[in-house]
């Protein structure tokens, strides 16, 4: 990592930043109530970080040419998601401020890697096992089923993941997922997941919000809520533990580490992510300082913000499957009727995320219930729900 200015980037600096959807949208906004402009680095033509942002470089995130444009406008690069190549931030570090780092970012971007890693700090994970060939799958230790084959890389909202309950369904599988390198993980006995979301400045500075207790459908995130009404015991073991990778990594910036809380009340990782995070979205709203806010400060060399909730909250992932219908063709979408949810729940937040087509599966948005007390913001998301007609 480079040298951060002695004094604060001052307002109307450039900030840079790799990857161009929701996250890059939220994080420019961000960047710009802050009086910073942004400068996204992103192939897609039309991606929601795009369309905000205050200069918009077309381009692969390898592309040499528009790397060293980048280093040369911007005080300062992030990136949106984990996805990009290290070595484009480790050259963008040679030029100026990079947070986080590639070697950061190269943890997170492999699940063999960032397993050993977790592990090599004496935090638990799952059991597993590492998978490279149809042998491997054949030779795995039967304690290891029923699990889940996940691909090592590339792999996010349930995609690169297949259940396998034997061997023969591994091999399977290992060859659905084009015989990349694997990892096979054992099903714990899970109670629910959490995830907890930190900012570390490059002073060692580490703030952290209150954790979320997430649920998902269809491996995708559906629902995240504050406070996450597990025992103190676990909201304590799980920020110490990320609070220890963080440190272990030297990371500096916005990063949300999930954790199985098992049946028997112990934790262990499921993975991290070295960004803001979609079960963090609530912060947009019901968080003194929002995960977005935080990524620019810490990129600015500001001070961190207050991590404080300000009130129970509940996060509800908005699909493309909300614009079909039965009735629908797979070619006819239909807007959801907005007007109806918020005026039936006034204290609703909507976010949408400026994406012209609307596909099942994918992140279109999300609301934020926000209420006095965690029943009535858990109730508030029912409600939304049926409004919508999604599934329960």
């Amino acid at each position: 990592m480079s040298e951060r200015p002695q004094r604060p980037l001052a307002p109307r600096s450039w900030l840079g930043l790799l990857g161009g959807g929701q996250l890059g949208r939220m994080f420019a906004q961000a960047a710009q109530a802050l009086g910073y402009r942004v400068c996204v680095l992103d192939p897609d033509a039309l991606g929601p970080a795009a369309a905000v942002a205050d200069r918009h470089l077309r381009a692969d995130y390898a592309d040499a040419a528009a790397l060293a444009e980048l280093a040369a406008q911007c005080s300062a690069v992030t990136t949106e998601f984990e996805n990009v190549p290290a070595g484009s931030l480790d050259f963008l570090a040679t030029r100026g401020v990079v947070s986080p780092d590639g070697a950061s970012v190269a943890i997170a971007q492999d699940r063999i890697t960032e397993k050993a890693f977790v592990r090599s700090a004496g935090i638990a994970t799952a059991p597993y096992a590492e998978i490279g060939s149809s042998d491997d799958c054949r030779h795995a230790d039967a304690r290891l089923f029923p699990g889940i084959l996940k691909a090592a890389r590339l792999g996010y909202d349930g995609k690169g993941q297949v259940r396998v309950a034997t061997s023969e369904e591994a091999i399977r599988a290992f060859e659905t997922l084009g015989g990349v390198a694997c990892v096979l993980e054992k099903c714990v006995d899970l109670q629910c997941e959490v995830s907890v979301l930190l900012a570390r400045g490059l002073d060692g500075r580490c703030v952290v919000w209150p954790v979320a207790r997430n649920a998902h459908r269809d491996g995708i995130l559906l629902t995240s809520t504050v406070p996450a009404e597990v025992p103190s015991e676990v909201v304590t073991r799980v920020i110490d533990d990320a609070q220890a990778i963080a440190k272990r990594m030297s990371y500096v910036g916005v990063l949300c580490i999930e954790f199985f809380v098992l049946q028997d009340g112990s934790v262990c990782v499921n993975e991290m992510a070295p960004r803001p995070h979609n079960s963090g979205h609530w912060t947009l709203d019901a968080s003194l300082t929002s995960q977005f806010e935080q990524q620019a400060r810490v990129l600015a060399g500001l001070p961190l913000g207050d991590t404080r909730a300000l009130a129970p909250a509940v996060m509800l992932n908005l699909l493309g499957d909300l614009w079909f219908t039965q009735t629908n063709s797979a070619d006819s979408a239909r807007e959801p009727d907005w007007a109806r949810v918020l005026g039936e729940l006034p204290a609703a937040k909507l976010h949408l995320y400026g994406k012209a087509l609307a596909r099942p599966g994918r992140k279109m948005g999300h609301l934020t219930l926000v209420a006095d007390d965690a029943m009535s913001a858990r109730t508030a998301c029912g409600r939304a729900i049926e409004l919508l007609g999604m599934r329960a």
